[in-house]
Formats: C-alpha cells, sequence, structure tokens
C-alpha cells in the first residue's frame, strides 16, 4: 500500500536516503511512531536490506525530537550482535543522508532477514505449544543478552519480526520507541507467545491485520487456554503472568522467562521419555488433553533399579557356580593334565587357550598413530551459527605460537546450550593435511569440546563431522581423533564452557597445535 509523505508517496521504486534505497515491498506499520517497515535495494552495495522509516514533518519540533532519540537507540543497538536480532548496518537523519524533501525524519537500516512473516504465519492457524515455545525461548535469550548490556530492542510489535527459515524468531526491523524500556521488551514476549497460542495480540498498538486478545471485565487478559483447550497450563499461566503489569507472581525478567520454558521443555522430554517406553500414566481432560504425571517417572526408576540388583544376583550365582564346578573338576582329577587343552572357565567363549607350555601372546592394543610435524593454519576465524561476537579480533591468538596471547569466548550467565549450542574457532589449510591429533593449551577446566571437519570454510553446524572430543584441563589437552582424517577445513567447537571465579561460564584458549599422521 502506498503511504502519503511529505515529499511524496512511499510505494516501491521510490528511492530515499539521498538516492541509495530503492524500496521494494511494505511489511507493516507500527502506527506508535510512524514507523513504516519496508525491505529494499541497497543500490551501492546490491543487496536487500531492512528499512524502518520515520515518517513526519520536520517542522513539527516534537516529532523530530522523538525520531532523534529513536535513531540514537538505535545506533547504540548497532554495537550489539546475536542471532536473534538483525544487525543494525546505517543510521541516516535529517542532513545526514536524509534531506527535508523527503518527508522522513530518519532511516534505520538492518540486514534483511530471510523467512515468513509472523503476521502471516499465525493468520493460517496458532502454533503448536511446544513449537511456540521454542520460538519464545530463542527470542528470550536475545532479550537476556540485550538486557545485560543495557540495551532495549523494542520488539513489542508483530509487524517487526520475522521467523527465519530455521524456525527461529528474529527481530528483523530494529529501533526501539523513545520511551520503550526493558519491562516493555519483556511484555513483548508474553505477548508474543500469546500470538503464537492464539492468533492474537495482547498489548496495545498492534496491527489492524491481527486481532486483539479479549479482556475480561476486570480488564484481565483471557488465558490463551480457554480459547484453545489443547494449550499447555504452564504456557497459558506464562504469557498471562508476563503481560501483566499488577499484582502478585508476574514475571519481570526475560532470565524468569526462560526458566519457565526450560522447566517446559524438560516436561515434555520427560513426557516423551515416559510414552516411549510404555510406563505412562495418564489422565484425560474432559477437553481430550492428555497430561503425564511424574508417579511413572519415580516407578520407571524404581523397576530399573530392582532389574540392575535382579541382574547383579544372576551374574554372582553364575560366577559361583562355575567356581563350584571347578573346585569339582579338581577334586576328582587331582594335579593330572588330560590329553586336551586346558579349559579356562573364566575365559570369554571367543577365546582359545594356547597348546599346553606356550604363553598366551599378549593383549593386542590399538597403537595410536604415528604423528608428525605440527602444521601451522593459514587462517583461523571465530564460528558461530546465527550469532555475532566471542572476541572474532583475537582469533588469530590462538594459533599465534605464542601462549601470552590467547583467545576468549565471551562471558556467559548460563552454560551451554541454554543461549545456545556452542562456539568455537574454525581453521583453514592451505592445503589439505591428515589430521591425526590436536593439542589444546587452555586455561578453563571443565570445558568440554569437540574437533569437527567441515567441507568449506563456513559451514553451518549440521553441515560438519565429529572427528574427535574431550575435555580440557588447565594446561594442555591433547584429544586424539577417532581416525586421521584428511581435510583443509576443521573446527574446534566448545559445548560447555569453564566457569570462571565469578561464576561466569567462560573458555580460554591459549594455543591450538594441529599434528598430522606421520
Amino acid at each position: 500500500m502506498g503511504i502519503r509523505a511529505q515529499g511524496g508517496s512511499l510505494a516501491p521504486g521510490r528511492v530515499v536516503g539521498d538516492g541509495r534505497y530503492r524500496l521494494l515491498a511494505q511489511f507493516g506499520v507500527d502506527e506508535r511512531a510512524a514507523a513504516h517497515l519496508w525491505r529494499a535495494r541497497d543500490g551501492q552495495l546490491k543487496r536487500d536490506v531492512a528499512l524502518t522509516l520515520l515518517v513526519g514533518d520536520p517542522a513539527d519540533a516534537e516529532a523530530a525530537r522523538l525520531a532523534r532519540r529513536t535513531l540514537e537507540r538505535a545506533a547504540h543497538a548497532s554495537k550489539f550482535g546475536h542471532g536473534g536480532v538483525a544487525r543494525v548496518l546505517d543510521v541516516l537523519s535529517l542532513g545526514s543522508g536524509v534531506t527535508s524533501s523527503e518527508g522522513l525524519l530518519g532511516v534505520v537500516v538492518a540486514e534483511w532477514t530471510k523467512g515468513s512473516d509472523l503476521v502471516d504465519l499465525v493468520a493460517q492457524r496458532p502454533v503448536a505449544p511446544a513449537a511456540a515455545a521454542r520460538m519464545v525461548q530463542a527470542l528470550a535469550e536475545a532479550v537476556d543478552h540485550a538486557h545485560q548490556n543495557g540495551l532495549v530492542l523494542g520488539l513489542d510489535h508483530p509487524q517487526r519480526l520475522r521467523l527465519t527459515p530455521d524456525g527461529a524468531l528474529k527481530l528483523a526491523f530494529p529501533g526501539p520507541l523513545p520511551e520503550a524500556t526493558l519491562r516493555d521488551d519483556v511484555k513483548a514476549l508474553g505477548a508474543v507467545l500469546y500470538l503464537l497460542l492464539t492468533g492474537r495480540w495482547a498489548l496495545p498498538g498492534g496491527p489492524a491485520a491481527i486481532p486483539a486478545a479479549p479482556h475480561a471485565p476486570t480488564g484481565r487478559v483471557i488465558p490463551p487456554r480457554s480459547l484453545v483447550p489443547t494449550v499447555p497450563v504452564e504456557l497459558s499461566s506464562l504469557a498471562v503472568r508476563t503481560i501483566e503489569d499488577g499484582g502478585h507472581g508476574g514475571i519481570r525478567t526475560s532470565a524468569a522467562i526462560l526458566r519457565v520454558l526450560d522447566q517446559v521443555a524438560e516436561a515434555e522430554e520427560r513426557t516423551q521419555l515416559i510414552k516411549a517406553v510404555g510406563e505412562e500414566e495418564a489422565v484425560a481432560e474432559s477437553d481430550g488433553t492428555v497430561w503425564t504425571t511424574k508417579k511413572p517417572v519415580k516407578d520407571v526408576a524404581r523397576r530399573k533399579k530392582l532389574a540392575f540388583g535382579v541382574t547383579v544376583l544372576v551374574v554372582a550365582t553364575v560366577v559361583i557356580l562355575a567356581w563350584g564346578g571347578m573346585m569339582l573338576i579338581n577334586l576328582f582329577q587331582g594335579e593330572s593334565k588330560s590329553s586336551g587343552p586346558k579349559i579356562n572357565v573364566a575365559a570369554s567363549s571367543s577365546q582359545v587357550a594356547p597348546p599346553s607350555g606356550e604363553q598366551p601372546p599378549p593383549a593386542q592394543q590399538k597403537p595410536s598413530p604415528a604423528v608428525g610435524a605440527a602444521v601451522k593454519p593459514s587462517a583461523v576465524a571465530v564460528f558461530n551459527p546465527g550469532s555475532k561476537g566471542d572476541s572474532p579480533a583475537k582469533a588469530r591468538n590462538a594459533t599465534d605460537g605464542d601462549t601470552v596471547t590467547s583467545w576468549k569466548t565471551d562471558q556467559y550467565d548460563k552454560q551451554f546450550p541454554v543461549l545456545k549450542d556452542g562456539v568455537g574457532l574454525v581453521v583453514t589449510f592451505k592445503d589439505p593435511i591428515n589430521l591425526a591429533q590436536v593439542k589444546i593449551d587452555a586455561a578453563s577446566p571443565g570445558s568440554k569440546v569437540e574437533i569437527r571437519s567441515a567441507d568449506k570454510k563456513n559451514p553451518k553446524l549440521d553441515e560438519t563431522k565429529v572427528v574427535g572430543s574431550g575435555d580440557l584441563a588447565a594446561g594442555e589437552s591433547t584429544i586424539a581423533l577417532q581416525q586421521p582424517q584428511q581435510g583443509q577445513y576443521f573446527i574446534l567447537w566448545i559445548t560447555q564452557l569453564g566457569e570462571d571465579e565469578g561464576g561466569k561460564f567462560v573458555t580460554e584458549v591459549k594455543e591450538l597445535t594441529f599434528l598430522p599422521a606421520g
């Protein structure tokens, strides 16, 4: 749709931002800030971008002031990197990329997010509760990370969000309102969960394309479970407690939301486990929803313990009987030797005793492959799928041959994989090598790592293959590959971080040494 602005209509084909960005398609309007959300083409860099156009009259002093505040907050957010937020590429203001004749007060330029509209997603039907919880969990992690850095994201409008091809929600059109607070971000998480579960928006200022959530005569929002009976009680309560400001039991932080979502995920895993072993004890509600109690889990554990005890008793009985048999044989045969080979009762049936008078051969152990001289990578970079940060500028310290310098991950308040699956370093060799071992000089005991091989420099995690793994000690640790691996690209992937004295989670790598098979 075309939207009238001071200098003409905002319509596909129009060029804004000092002639650089050609508008392609509109994806929404945040009426609260006269912010129009567009996909555009960057004529200079030949790529698609997301534009948040702040429309208004430059002569309106109050509107200009509010726009400046939004632009300042967007510029501050440009330093923030997270997979749940589109990266801010540029911020244009009056006199700096925007002319007064354009009818614009400013423009926020962000990377384009591939995927689909959140509004289109919920217009078809509500999202399954488990999928909704996963989507909000990823977005909550972005909010939690931003709030730790004192940043407000401004995701309290559904048209600012998009669903990526891998099923994650992402803030595609950054630009927090001038008066937006940390609390507004948290309430937005509850509203997004409510929207996914019901197809309705529970905060003021939503788009006309989405029905508003119903409210009781008391003014409280109707719980999602009252609209969609298959919504679990925990998720329904989480959405309402996060949205509402008054009363006790409210949820005020993204960290609290993540804790509840973790509990819901654990309950779902427990339910699936119980179903898998066929030991569930279910209660069907009148609406057809089936809830699984915790009692079967205890029963399963008790039965497993009983089975283990019976197994131990049986094995002990067999051993005693075997020993008794040997004693009887010795009693009747004395020290006489039969013409046949000795029978070793304790030996495995797959083993054959050597002829009398011969010593058994020594046990065969798989020798470790010999290694050659270390090979230095030609390049090293942070491997951080779907995210930014973790000191990319210091990645080279891990292979510079100097243990005084190092590369460290960011400090995290939560252990992997709560915030993300992991982080690591990808190394490139000038020519393929036949890698046998990786030596890791680290200062973060307790860290767990994998060595992964890849076919290219920037693969997705599921395109890589685990070829070795181990735990890091303080100092040097050696990870021997399962077998020598030919390749040009290898990844040190950290699946569990160490813990520092302040209770934060972090891993520090001083030096990596790559040893090929000799």
